[in-house]
């Protein structure tokens, strides 16, 4: 996501494979954007889409339904169908390519809206910039990239500030770090300067390059016995594996200088 469609009438088309039982979603490139094994739309496929649900672990699961979920950058829409149906959540996606909105309404199992589910087809920053939005996001999952993949497009610090007025008092952020042109350390640096003090943390890396980074607002860092409790109740409903989650956690450092 860059900028507004109306200035930008060159956006990659939204594009679709599938091999061995699982359907890919691509922006003209051979980059995988999204995906969704077809004999079981609602399982989260790739792992660091699943990682990205970390944030389960710091909400009191008895108050998941009750949350408001947002996405920026509704990819092949995995997350924004599982919190919609599976966490039955209120959920919002915000996508700026609207090919992505029908193509994942076409061969993504992506309802139409509802009372619990709307996908706008907007600019993230736009979104987040909106001050009718500030602390309305109790969950923020970002995931903003473009056909090339190089690097997240929305990534400096008025945009993490922005998320983070977004979120909800003891709201938790997710957001994947990937591409070939990024650089893990500036990025997680600026999301620690959002945050202010507040627990950021990262897991390990997946086999294909993607970091997943969480923040925690306006909470302390649960205690372990509470995050054991949590990842057995989210394996034994969802099948996450959230055990292994808690394994490759780790605490980023206070920042010294984002910029």
């Amino acid at each position: 996501m860059k900028k507004n469609s109306k200035t930008q009438p060159d956006m990659a088309p939204a594009t679709i494979s599938e091999f061995e039982g699982v359907r890919y979603l691509h922006l003209g490139t051979p980059w995988v954007q999204g995906a969704m094994r077809v004999r079981k739309p609602h399982a989260l496929e790739l792992e660091y889409v699943q990682r990205m649900m970390v944030w389960m672990l710091f909400r009191n699961p008895a108050y998941v339904s009750k949350a408001h979920a947002v996405q920026l950058g509704l990819g092949s829409a995995s997350i924004t169908r599982f919190c919609h149906r599976n966490l039955r959540m209120k959920t919002t996606a915000v996508e700026l390519n609207p090919t992505v909105i029908t193509a994942c309404r076409m061969w993504f199992n992506l309802p139409a809206d509802d009372k619990k589910l709307t996908v706008l087809n907007q600019d993230a920053a736009v979104y987040v910039a909106d001050a009718a939005h500030i602390g309305t996001a109790d969950v923020l999952n970002v995931d903003l990239y473009d056909h090339d993949a190089a690097s997240p497009v929305l990534d400096d610090q008025s945009f993490y500030d922005a998320c983070y007025r977004l979120l909800a008092d003891e709201g938790v952020m997710t957001v994947n770090l990937f591409g070939r042109d990024a650089s893990f350390e500036r990025s997680a640096a600026r999301i620690a300067q959002a945050f202010d003090g507040d627990p950021v943390l990262s897991l390990r890396p997946t086999k294909e390059g993607n970091t997943v980074v969480v923040g925690l607002k306006g909470m302390a860092m649960p205690d372990r016995d509470t995050l054991a409790a949590r990842a057995e109740t989210i394996e034994t409903l969802t099948a996450l594996p959230a055990r292994k989650w808690l394994r490759m956690m780790r605490a980023l450092p206070s920042p010294e200088d984002p910029t």
